[in-house]
């Protein structure tokens, strides 16, 4: 009884506190669809500016300069543009583990559409894309990519897939270092890391280069996943020490596999705000 009564009282306490609580959740819900107003008529639109600007120029550089070096340049300041508009603020950590000048394979959790512009204004070399076939056959963007120099892969048919994997390995061996995210695609269900595709591994094999990992934290916040809602915030990029490859086999990929997701994990914050 004496129980019961307990919890009728508090059960009247929490009636009476709860209006308390309410214009928190207003205040904070106000601001939220403010933060979102601002990105769609601001942000968005000189994202749109930029992106329209630059790609004609990159494009029409791309005339004179066969190698993707210019293209990479307008894309570099086409990222810090976004991330200055945006508000989006990257802490670096582990700088001393890069090498400008080794070729190597970059594999990256990819929890954000962000992720893409971080990267090329933070990491400082020329690196290329490792992206699936069907963007190389899109209007604009496909244009894009190919004078750029970023490297096209097939993932639909087995028997193509791996002879587009071993065209990129040999375009890595010649000097070209790659961005590539493990996972496969961008992350826009869960904050969690998705598994691994056998494909990225599969590649550095047979390319012989090592492998580099890299962290990204918290541009699932700046940038919430299938919206127009980019927001002021810190990310964090952890670079890990190389993982060699050299000496490893087709039956080495799963281990290699296991090994870079771990190192990946060790310093990743799912659904975090920095």
């Amino acid at each position: 009884m004496a129980s019961s009564l307990e919890t009728d009282a508090g059960l009247k306490r929490g009636a009476r506190e709860q209006p308390a609580t309410r214009p928190l959740r207003a205040r904070r819900s106000f601001w939220y669809w403010l933060s979102y107003a601002r990105s769609v008529i601001f942000t968005n639109n000189l994202i749109f500016l930029y992106t329209a600007v630059l790609a004609t120029i990159s494009l029409a550089g791309s005339l004179f300069d066969p190698h993707g070096r210019w293209q990479h340049g307008c894309a570099r300041l086409w990222s810090r543009l976004i991330l200055k508009t945006g508000g989006v603020r990257v802490r670096v950590e582990g700088a001393e583990n890069l090498n400008p000048h080794e070729t190597v394979i970059f594999c990256v959790n990819h929890p954000s559409a962000v992720d893409i512009p971080i990267l090329l204004a933070t990491l400082p070399v020329q690196f290329r894309f490792l992206a699936k076939r069907e963007l190389f056959q899109l209007p604009f963007l496909g244009w894009f990519l190919r004078r750029a120099g970023h490297i096209s892969v097939e993932r639909a048919r087995p028997h193509e897939a791996r002879h587009s994997f071993e065209e990129a390995a040999a375009k890595i061996r010649q000097g070209t270092p790659v961005v590539l995210f493990p996972e496969g695609h961008r992350n826009r269900l869960t904050p969690e890391m998705l598994p691994f595709k056998s494909g990225s591994f599969y590649l550095a094999v047979t390319a012989g280069v090592p492998i580099q990992p890299v962290t990204l934290n918290g541009t699932r916040y700046v940038h919430e996943p299938d919206t127009l809602h980019v927001r002021p915030g810190k990310v964090e990029m952890v670079i890990h020490p190389l993982i060699p490859t050299a000496g490893l086999k087709r039956d080495d990929v799963s281990s290699l596999s296991g090994r870079v997701r771990e190192v990946l994990l060790s310093r990743f914050k799912p659904g975090v705000r920095l």
